[in-house]
């Protein structure tokens, strides 16, 4: 669980400590040899300042790494840090002095490797409790928060989920309990045989899971049960996958082994984990900095094209231009998508009216010939600008390019317990049914290129599909 949830701050924080590394070398060459003769002093040693500093910055992080400072400590504090990062400058300087002269470069002034390598402790160290304090301040308001459920009410239970909490930059937070009989009666403690009450709330027995599921946002489920209830793991496993929703299991009591599950150290415990669905962390802030990039290129690109249609369907139809509606995100998320208004502005009022007449088989409503589609907004479905605001959603981090279309809650509430593992990726403006089957009838079948989708999930898999999408808009163009 670790790997996946500090993936962000280890990259963070070796961006942060190469950059540093670079500038800094390039400062003190500039103070140690003037604004104006710090690269001939370089090139007269026979060698390129930029690319010494570059080397200097990946030579850094690399003696960062192999002294573990990428890793989450089991319990991490100031003094640690700076003496580990200034045992780490002392390897530096050893082994800068060897390279030094490996290259045959005896002349490099010693002055500025004395200037170089304490400035190098000082702006770490900075920059290291600034970027912890920023990604801690970011998770405790919320920012790419990931919330978990506690399957389990002994201390045992209590005590992961204070685990947890206490390692705030990892963004996730506990939500709750659900207890494994009784609500009132609680846990028992193991050796005392009293009554014991978590301080975080019960949300209900283990018969509830599926309803607190669908009704919460949960990302991951811990399993605290103990040895005795061990049998009840089984199932609870089997419907987070069928949900999309990752496992924990603290396995230090119960000893348990399940195959499939990836064991990790967490705050010196073993911890299983089973994921379904996408778990390359690094790829998926990749794929979020795609999403990023393409949603400000298409709002800048595509201003005129939002200005003329606003101005048609202002003088066609008046306002609202925009139309917001309530879709169900990632893991249940809800949110406010955007879209150019296509129906009269009384649509969901009629929405009764029509519900019994979708041309979808299942929990989906599409209707080739809805009456309450305006005459610019059948040409706007046609082509599919109406959608075109959502690159809105995905700068906000709602949505993303590619991914499962986002439903309603009404819809959701239909859905079958399969289905909802549709919501275990954050969904978007495309996606694979939209460039294989965008006229398919069956929502199953959707579904289920949805799925596909996920198990084959990839930043490759991503651009095809991009690729695919004009020319599948073009070919069959309409809703």
């Amino acid at each position: 669980m670790v790997r996946r949830h500090v993936a962000a701050l280890r990259l963070a924080l070796m961006r942060a400590d190469a950059a540093s590394a670079i500038v800094l070398f390039f400062g003190v060459s500039i103070v140690r040899f003037g604004p104006a003769d710090w690269q001939p002093y370089w090139a007269g040693l026979g060698v390129d300042g930029r690319a010494f500093a570059l080397m200097y910055g990946i030579g850094w992080v690399t003696v960062l790494w192999l002294f573990g400072l990428y890793r989450l400590r089991v319990r991490w504090s100031a003094r640690t840090e700076v003496a580990d990062v200034a045992r780490a400058i002392l390897v530096l300087a050893v082994a800068t002095f060897v390279l030094l002269f490996w290259l045959k470069l005896p002349g490099v002034s010693r002055l500025f490797l004395l200037m170089l390598f304490p400035a190098q402790l000082v702006l770490t160290v900075t920059s290291r409790f600034v970027m912890r304090w920023a990604f801690a301040t970011a998770r405790a308001r919320g920012m790419n928060s990931r919330f978990i459920l506690i399957v389990g009410t002994d201390p045992a239970a209590e005590a992961f989920a204070d685990r947890i909490e206490a390692h705030r930059e990892m963004g996730l937070h506990v939500i709750g309990h659900l207890a494994e009989n009784d609500i009132d009666g609680a846990a028992v403690s193991r050796g005392s045989g009293t009554a014991f009450h978590p301080r975080r709330p019960i949300l209900g027995v283990l018969d509830e899971i599926e309803n607190v599921l669908h009704t919460r946002i949960v990302d991951e489920v811990a399993i605290c049960l103990p040895a005795s209830q061990v049998a009840l793991v089984e199932p609870i496993t089997r419907l987070c996958a069928d949900e999309g929703r990752i496992v924990r299991i603290p396995t230090n009591e119960t000893g348990l082994t399940l195959s499939g599950a990836r064991v990790e150290q967490f705050d010196g415990i073993r911890v299983m984990s089973l994921v379904y669905g996408p778990d390359r962390a690094l790829a998926l802030m990749a794929k979020r900095a795609l999403d990023i990039v393409l949603a400000v290129l298409g709002l800048v690109a595509l201003s005129p094209v939002f200005l003329v249609v606003s101005l048609v369907m202002v003088m066609a139809e008046g306002r609202p231009v925009v139309f917001r509606q309530i879709r169900v995100g990632l893991h249940g998320r809800p949110f406010s998508i955007v879209k150019f208004r296509t129906m009269t502005p009384d649509a969901e009022a009629r929405y009764e009216d029509v519900a019994a007449l979708s041309d979808t088989r299942g929990a989906a409503f599409k209707m080739k010939d809805d009456p309450r589609v305006t005459r610019v907004g059948r040409f706007l479905r046609k082509t599919s600008i109406d959608e075109l605001p959502q690159l809105w959603n995905v700068l906000r981090g709602d949505m993303s390019i590619v991914g499962p279309r986002p439903a309603p809650p009404r819809e959701v509430a239909e859905y079958d317990v399969w289905h909802r593992r549709r919501l275990s990726m954050k969904p978007g403006i495309t996606g694979l049914w939209q460039v294989e089957a965008r006229f398919d009838e069956e929502f199953d079948r959707r579904a289920r290129l949805d799925l596909t989708y996920i198990d084959r999930w990839s930043i490759w898999l991503d651009l095809r599909i991009i690729a695919r999408t004009i020319p599948a808009l073009v070919a069959n163009p309409g809703h």
